[in-house]
């Protein structure tokens, strides 16, 4: 969904046993706030959809929205501010290919 929306880098980290947050986050940049409103709507739109609650903060701004779907977690962020606070590197964690479309990665495609 993600990528059909033309966000960009889209990157799914594989969280189980490493955090009780989620058991996935997955990372995207847009590019721009109106990019980024625009996909965290669609995405909140599909989620709630396929029967997940979905919260979402940063809306107004929309520099970094995320959309947190209980045990999948979605940022969403412009260029300059993802690569700021770094998401990947800080949580260390294994990289999930984006194939299938079953699972995490399917949200991504």
């Amino acid at each position: 969904m993600l990528d059909a929306e033309k966000a960009e880098n889209i990157t799914v980290i594989d969280l189980a046993g490493k955090s009780s947050i989620a058991d996935h986050m997955i990372v995207a940049t847009g590019r721009s706030a109106r990019h980024i409103g625009a996909l965290a709507d669609h995405l909140a739109e599909r989620l709630k959809a396929e029967g997940l609650p979905v919260a979402t903060e940063g809306m107004p701004q929309c520099d970094w929205v995320l959309l947190d779907a209980g045990d999948l977690i979605v940022h969403l962020f412009r260029p300059e501010v993802r690569a700021y606070y770094n998401l990947e590197k800080m949580w260390g964690a294994p990289v999930v290919a984006l194939t299938g479309t079953d699972g995490p990665g399917a949200w991504a495609h």
